[in-house]
């Protein structure tokens, strides 16, 4: 942001995230409960950072490895015949779906938490 900036800044979308950061302005005169406040802010962008980069980063790959193995259960490959990507439906998909938020509820309730 610029130095003459008197807000907070917020970026695009990190990619493993999902979540946009923020750059805290800081004020010239910042009083410590100020201070006290944007540090909690910060610390818990910074939580959360960690856990969506960590969760979305499991999804991808366990949704990868469920759809390799559902194919492979029906002898199909990745690619079919002209090079294009090979899917499952959206029944199939709602099992891996169903599957990993009961695998990660506890993860869920003490994020939230």
């Amino acid at each position: 942001p610029p130095a003459h900036s008197q807000n907070d800044w917020i970026g695009p979308p990190d990619k493993h995230s999902n979540l946009r950061p923020i750059i805290f302005y800081v004020p010239p005169e910042e009083s410590t409960l100020e201070r006290q406040l944007r540090e909690a802010r910060q610390e818990a962008q910074d939580c959360d950072q960690h856990f969506w980069a960590r969760h979305n980063c499991a999804f991808s790959q366990e949704k990868e490895e469920f759809i390799c193995s559902r194919l492979k259960s029906k002898g199909l490959e990745m690619r079919d015949e002209t090079g294009q990507k090979t899917t499952l439906n959206a029944e199939e998909m709602a099992d891996f779906y169903k599957d990993f938020l009961s695998k990660n509820f506890r993860k869920h309730m003490q994020y939230n938490r």
